[in-house]
């Protein structure tokens, strides 16, 4: 089991080595964080994007390209589509976004052309090492699904509990946040927590077990939850906290980052390949992180 990010790296070590295709791989971060990858045997990687960019940016700040295939194409759009395109004729393994628009990038994954849809729904999948946490956690969805139904909360609870598993956590504990840890009519969100709970103790949602609603301080504080009654096994040590909208999602995920200073790996998961999807902002050690991520979950 993953216990810190760290251990991604030394995990996918041990892993047989993945191609990454980066789309408009023109970027600072981004080329610090592949060439790192690719020196510590974690990937072997092809860098589609403007190549003069490439080479300069790489001279300046001294990475290593020896090894790394670019492909030429100054227009980003294109460049997605390039490196959508080594995935489905099997030349790479998985994704990473660049220097280009996310929706740009996700058209081309999209694409019927490459056929690389597997699952109904793709969701964001943000993985945090966390100071005051003892161990890794996992949130979901606050990068992709703006307002879920049930159904779609079914799929997201999927496509964690498969990020998890090559986490090597085998039985993920998952946490439905709301407001409130009681079942209120008029609060969806309690809802759609009780039911995905009910669900997961028939059998429905395999893999994984679920406890909901709870709020967010009895779902990661074991004394919360003491203190108010609350009796489960998921309450004070979930792996996966199920936001109900891409807005909480979005701001406790920043929190993290801003407040708590957690590091983080991002991924976008439900394709037939991952793609490996952080913000700009983040750093390059988040990015090597995230790609570290997707070659332990990609072909």
């Amino acid at each position: 089991m993953v216990k810190r990010l760290e251990d991604l790296l030394s995990l996918a070590q041990r892993k047989e080595k993945k191609t990454i295709s980066v789309a408009a791989a023109h970027d600072k971060e981004v080329l610090e964080a592949v060439t790192e990858a690719v020196n510590l045997g974690i990937v072997n990687a092809v860098l589609v994007g403007n190549e003069e960019k490439i080479k300069s940016i790489a001279a300046k700040e001294g990475f290593l390209l020896e090894g790394i295939e670019i492909i030429d194409e100054t227009d980003d759009k294109r460049a997605a589509f390039k490196a959508v395109e080594l995935v489905a004729l099997g030349k790479a393994h998985f994704i990473m976004k660049g220097m280009l628009n996310t929706a740009d990038l996700l058209k081309a994954v999209l694409n019927k052309e490459f056929s690389l849809k597997r699952a109904e729904l793709l969701s964001h999948v943000m993985v945090y090492e966390v100071p005051t946490y003892h161990k890794l956690i996992m949130l979901t969805d606050g990068g992709m699904v703006p307002y879920p139904e049930l159904k779609d909360k079914i799929q997201i609870i999927k496509n964690a509990v498969n990020a998890a598993h090559a986490l090597e956590i085998s039985n993920p504990k998952i946490a439905p946040i709301c407001a409130v840890e009681l079942v209120n009519p008029s609060m969806q969100a309690t809802i759609d927590a009780s039911v995905l709970s009910q669900m997961n103790k028939r059998g429905q949602i395999k893999g994984c077990t679920i406890d909901g609603p709870l709020a967010l301080d009895n779902a990661i504080s074991k004394e919360a939850a003491k203190h108010k009654g609350i009796v489960s096994e998921v309450a004070g040590d979930a792996d996966i906290l199920l936001v109900p909208n891409i807005e909480s999602g979005n701001f406790l995920g920043k929190a993290l980052t801003y407040f708590a200073k957690a590091e983080n790996a991002g991924i976008i998961v439900g394709a037939k390949c991952p793609v490996v999807l952080v913000s700009r902002a983040d750093s390059s050690k988040s990015k090597l992180y995230s790609i570290a991520l997707g070659s332990l979950l990609g072909g």
